[in-house]
């Protein structure tokens, strides 16, 4: 080990575990968190002694106050090396149609939770002056979705234009302390995430105006997801982001992303939005 430590949240599975196990491998010590304690003793026990269990969901602040206690325990007096929010669902459906308490769900994982982890992780990551070494850098887990939304993706989209936000605002603010504030936007991951999401329950919308639209999208979003880079590649950019010199403000981990960032930044956003419609059955009919 390097004697370097790094905190990554959401690592049960998918892009969290790869994170963990990419970092791992290079000899850091990681803090993950996990909801349930299985969890964490599962991977504990596959990913060695360098890896130490957070129990803690992200909305519960008295638990992620307790869970940035224990790190600041094993640091002894040294900063963190780094912070890796990446806890965070996705959900989805018309907007129209939408519970709202699954868009507040929504929002409190994905933008309130992260703001809560940072805010305990910031003075060991450097803003406690008194504390020795480097200061650290917070990666925050952006999306494609952050740059570009599509239709049935409103409350994932919401949250992740919203991490596009803070995390600009927050590297203006804490570069007071030499701490940086990084962004990954991945598009398609390969996990089993896309199995969860074919198996989601989608019949609340069924009778509306989108329902044919909206099974089409699922369709094409699971296939496409199934096809995407491995979490690992995710994993080596997390630790590009931590360990480079003069890191980028944001690394877009993409596949085919010259289209996208075509789509999303160059393409006029009418003719975008009309090829959402043809090709999903959105066209207005009078």
């Amino acid at each position: 080990m390097n004697g370097l430590s790094i905190v990554v949240t959401g690592v049960s599975t998918g892009i969290g575990k790869a994170i963990a196990r990419v970092l791992v491998d290079r000899g850091y010590r990681v803090f993950g968190s996990v909801r349930k304690g299985s969890d964490g003793e599962s991977l504990a026990a596959e990913l060695g002694t360098a890896f130490v269990p957070l129990v803690f969901d992200v909305r519960d602040e008295i638990a992620v106050t307790n869970g940035a206690a224990k790190v600041k325990e094993a640091l002894a007096n040294d900063k963190l090396f780094g912070l890796v929010n990446n806890a965070g669902i996705g959900v989805g459906g018309p907007l129209e149609c939408l519970p709202i308490e699954s868009f507040r769900t929504q929002m409190d994982v994905n933008v309130t939770g992260l703001l809560i982890v940072t805010q305990k992780f910031l003075p060991l990551l450097g803003t406690d002056r008194s504390r020795k070494g480097k200061p650290g850098r917070i990666v925050n887990m952006g999306s494609i979705g952050g740059k570009l939304a599509a239709p049935f993706l409103g409350p994932y989209c919401a949250s992740k234009f919203a991490v596009e936000g803070i995390s600009e605002s927050l590297r203006r603010e804490v570069q007071l302390f030499g701490i940086d504030v990084i962004v990954i936007g991945p598009g398609a991951v390969a996990t089993p995430i896309w199995d969860k999401a074919e198996q989601a329950d989608t019949s609340i919308f069924a009778g509306t105006e989108y329902e044919e639209a909206f099974r089409k999208f699922g369709t094409y979003f699971v296939r496409e997801g199934r096809k995407g880079y491995p979490p690992e590649r995710i994993g080596e950019t997390v630790l590009k982001a931590l360990t480079k010199k003069k890191p980028k403000v944001r690394y877009s981990v993409v596949p085919h992303a010259f289209t996208q960032s075509f789509i999303a930044r160059l393409l006029p956003k009418r003719l975008v939005d009309r090829s959402f419609a043809k090709n999903l059955g959105l066209l207005y009919k009078a």
